[in-house]
């Protein structure tokens, strides 16, 4: 497998992957200005890859060519969670959820699912043009989420972002552990 650095040049690279990407994902590589600078309290750095529509940061964690390097969501509004393990599982993810967020917001991931297939019916192709494009294995939907959810759940408190300014609060978590 490829590092994410790898991962995420072949994205930059290939117009046609970063729009699959984008519709319906959300995960646009052109939106990378985080709403405000963060730091995680492990002192680990933060290397924003892409943004969302709603002013969300997608963040890779930890030191460039480190083996693994997780991938860090944040929101504008103040909230974030450790989404995947590294990139290769957060793209997996999005292509297979991109409600993933509306999980947090604590929508039933079946309704979320019925929405897109009546509002994309052109979603199925979609995704398995991007996963192939990358050399992505194919994960179901539950699958998915379930490993968003385990990787959610190792968010705090070594991933738990702040804002740089010294009395900034943390971030709350997008998904809390009971849900």
């Amino acid at each position: 497998m490829s590092t994410s650095e790898d991962l995420l040049h072949r994205i930059e690279t290939d117009p046609a992957v970063a729009e699959l990407l984008v519709w319906p994902g959300d995960f646009d590589i052109e939106r990378r200005d985080p709403v405000e600078d963060l730091r995680l309290p492990t002192g680990s750095p933060l290397h924003p890859i892409a943004g969302c529509g709603a002013g969300g940061t997608y963040f890779l964690c930890g030191e460039p060519g480190a083996r693994q390097r997780p991938v860090l969501y944040a929101d504008s509004e103040g909230q974030a969670t450790l989404m995947a393990e590294d990139l290769a599982e957060a793209v997996r993810l999005i292509a297979h959820c991109p409600y993933w967020r509306d999980l947090g917001a604590g929508f039933p991931q079946r309704e979320l699912e019925e929405q897109l297939r009546d509002d994309h019916p052109d979603f199925p192709e979609r995704r398995d043009r991007l996963l192939k494009a990358l050399a992505l294995e194919p994960l179901t939907a539950a699958e998915a989420v379930a490993r968003l959810r385990a990787t959610a759940a190792r968010t705090s408190p070594d991933f738990v972002p702040r804002a740089t300014a010294d009395d900034c609060l943390p971030y709350e978590l997008l998904f809390e552990r009971e849900q």
